[in-house]
């Protein structure tokens, strides 16, 4: 899968405040944006990229199926609403959100391939599968999974599910990579941004986008957030950062609600 590697997270960017600043975020470049029916702004992000004036194909555009319904025919109702939302009449990528107890995933995967055929989505995806579940949707359904998009940044180890999924070309899109916050003042990487004159954020961005075959997308609503995030892709680490950053503890979880499934 071709995308680019930093993208623009949307959750909970909603209502006028949230539309402007998806627009503005195209305005600086970006070209990854990624949402979900779950999300409530589906109409917004679709606004943007049409008051960007940008062609649709130079957008990567996501959406997910929400996690709460049951069934493939439910699943496909919703396709056809994100699509109509958007304003568009493809998804470059459409992943399962979460893996919810008494979801049909493999009718549920069965349906994208379908709608993969009809040319309603590019690519199909996965998102917050653990190990084990990614397994049953590959090896057992056999659909034709392009990434798994999963919580990862400095502060959590992914490494047993890259080491899945870099074989077999597929993409780990990094969500809250920033560990909601937490790594935005961190000390360690603040030290490592003040001798490459960056940010603590941008290295924790950098430390990601520097890895094969993953990709991340940082929500940031305000200007300078997003301008701050671009600029990451400039940023040169060296060894010594890459392994004051390995040396972080690797624990510490920040998404896990209550229908989230058991982790690895």
């Amino acid at each position: 899968m071709e995308l680019p590697k930093l993208g623009l997270g949307t959750w909970p960017l909603a209502g006028a405040e949230g539309q402007a600043a998806i627009e503005n975020a195209l305005r600086l470049g970006f070209r990854h944006i990624d949402t979900g029916q779950m999300y409530g702004n589906e109409s917004e992000v679709g606004a943007a990229i049409a008051a960007s004036g940008l062609p649709r194909n130079e957008i990567f555009l996501t959406s997910k199926v929400c996690h709460a319904l049951a069934t493939p025919e439910e699943a496909r109702i919703s396709l056809d609403e994100s699509l109509r939302k958007l304003g568009t009449d493809y998804l470059d990528l459409c992943l399962i959100h979460w893996p919810r107890a008494g979801l049909d995933i493999p009718g549920v995967l069965e349906m994208l391939m379908r709608a993969q055929e009809a040319g309603k989505i590019r690519q199909i995806g996965v998102a917050n599968f653990p190990l084990r579940l990614l397994r049953l949707a590959y090896d057992e359904v056999r659909a034709p999974i392009v990434c798994d998009q999963v919580e990862y940044h400095a502060l959590l180890d992914q490494s047993a599910l890259l080491n899945w999924l870099r074989p077999r070309n597929m993409t780990l899109i990094a969500h809250v990579p920033l560990a909601r916050g937490r790594l935005i003042d961190h000390p360690d990487l603040a030290r490592i941004g003040a001798r490459h004159g960056a940010t603590s954020a941008q290295v924790a961005l950098k430390w990601l986008l520097d890895q094969d075959g993953v990709a991340a997308i940082p929500k940031a609503s305000r200007d300078a957030s997003q301008r701050e995030n671009l600029a990451a892709l400039d940023l040169r680490l060296d060894d010594a950062d890459r392994a004051a950053i390995a040396a972080l503890p690797k624990d510490q979880r920040v998404v896990d609600p209550p229908f989230a499934p058991k982790w690895d």
